[in-house]
């Protein structure tokens, strides 16, 4: 069995005169059939947090009120305020706002009828290509030719410089189900076993789940590369709260669910990154949000190395029930790989959602907020320290640290607001 963390964030009082600000964060079971939601709020500078651990078998399906590890029940407490329910799909199918291809249905003939763009036809040997970090600086122009020695990424010849938009639109009804697209920022994650998807949402009216392949109704998603997020996600919605994310299997071909943008993945603000001066590698798992909310998304920092952090412009990203949702990520012990360590962790393995440590990273109101959490699923300490400060000419307020397992903020951690340039996570 697994276990998932609900993180709510109760605000507190602003700890610098900053204009109020609100985010919305949940993390809870991997899919479908959870029995339990709660709500996250955050604001400016001061958090509150609490937890519930929901239950959930190896298909991420809830167990009806199973006992938790003794480790974990001790380490959460019940939310102040949550609703039970049960995921009904909607009635009416949701594919029916997608418009089926024109043209001929092979991937090579489907051209866009209005756009001066490129256009992007995935290839079709691309379904376990994986990326490698990128170089030592944020600004470098191209990743590593070569794959990381501790296998937490292999190769690819396509990534994005960083910061630099894609430029060639993806295609409805172009790229077959059976083809994972990767390239123009997206990359294909081989140790779920999905064909490079990140998690795989069954979208019938009933029996809501999750599948082992991208097949037809599904939703389909993925990870881009570090520093970007996914475009992709039907605006609309379930009512109790479940996320859905992800390209629409329909007729055999992958379509856009989200149809504001030519592309399946976009930067995020330039205001974070991660700077290690460790000699080891660290796997920073990102949750697939919205979606399966599987912690599989890496940002994978080698020893000596610095890569961009997403941090999600909340005005435009997905909003969760009208409310702005910020980007949570696992951070793991040195030396775990982003396949060992990236993935559903169980209780004492101190991997995945068991990982010692978290991190959030949100952009609102022309302001970056940027946290270290503690994970309520983990009594266990990083094997190395993390303070978040300015990088050259970056304007940062606050102080936030974590050093031997204690955080500058006290238990329940500690954030900062990035007013200008770059803030450095440094790893030491």
């Amino acid at each position: 069995m697994k276990f998932s963390t609900i993180l709510l964030l109760a605000a507190a009082s602003a700890a610098v005169a900053l204009p109020e600000q609100h985010a919305h964060h949940r993390h809870h079971a991997r899919q479908a059939k959870a029995d339990r939601r709660a709500n996250i709020e955050k604001r400016a500078i001061d958090y509150v947090y609490s937890y519930v651990t929901v239950v959930v078998d190896a298909n991420g399906n809830v167990i009806a009120d199973t006992a938790v590890d003794a480790g974990v029940a001790d380490a959460t407490a019940a939310p102040t305020t949550s609703s039970t329910s049960v995921y009904v799909a909607p009635t009416t199918s949701s594919t029916s706002v997608y418009v089926a291809p024109t043209t001929s249905s092979t991937s090579e003939s489907v051209a866009p009828t209005t756009s001066s763009t490129s256009v992007y036809v995935a290839p079709t040997t691309s379904a376990t290509t994986l990326v490698t970090s990128t170089s030592s600086s944020s600004s470098s122009a191209s990743a590593s030719a070569s794959a990381s020695a501790t296998g937490s990424y292999s190769t690819s010849s396509d990534l994005l410089s960083a910061y630099s938009d894609p430029t060639e639109s993806f295609v409805d009804g172009a790229v077959p189900c059976s083809t994972f697209p990767s390239g123009q920022g997206v990359i294909a994650i081989d140790w779920m076993d999905l064909g490079g998807w990140t998690g795989i949402q069954v979208s019938a009216e009933a029996n809501v789940g999750t599948a082992s392949s991208c097949g037809e109704g599904n939703l389909c998603s993925y990870a881009c590369q570090p520093g970007m997020s996914k475009t992709q996600w039907p605006s609309s919605q379930p009512s109790d709260g479940e996320s859905r994310g992800g390209l629409l299997c329909k007729n055999g071909y992958l379509y856009r669910t989200n149809t504001d943008t030519d592309y399946l993945c976009e930067w995020g603000v330039q205001s974070a990154q991660i700077v290690s001066e460790l000699s080891d590698v660290v796997a920073i798992c990102r949750t697939d949000y919205p979606g399966t909310e599987n912690m599989v998304i890496p940002t994978v920092v080698d020893g000596g190395e610095t890569q961009p952090l997403t941090v999600v412009d909340q005005s435009t990203y997905y909003q969760w029930q009208g409310q702005m949702t910020s980007a949570q990520y696992y951070v793991n012990n040195a030396g775990v790989s982003a396949a060992d360590g990236c993935i559903w962790g169980t209780s004492g393995s101190n991997v995945g959602n068991f990982a010692p440590l978290n991190f959030g990273a949100g952009y609102v109101g022309g302001i970056s907020y940027l946290s270290l959490i503690p994970n309520p699923n983990s009594d266990a300490s990083a094997n190395f320290n993390v303070k978040i400060v300015a990088s050259e000419g970056a304007t940062v307020i606050g102080d936030c640290s974590y050093v031997d397992g204690v955080f500058s903020g006290g238990s329940s951690g500690c954030t900062v607001s990035v007013t200008s340039g770059v803030a450095n996570f440094v790893l030491y």
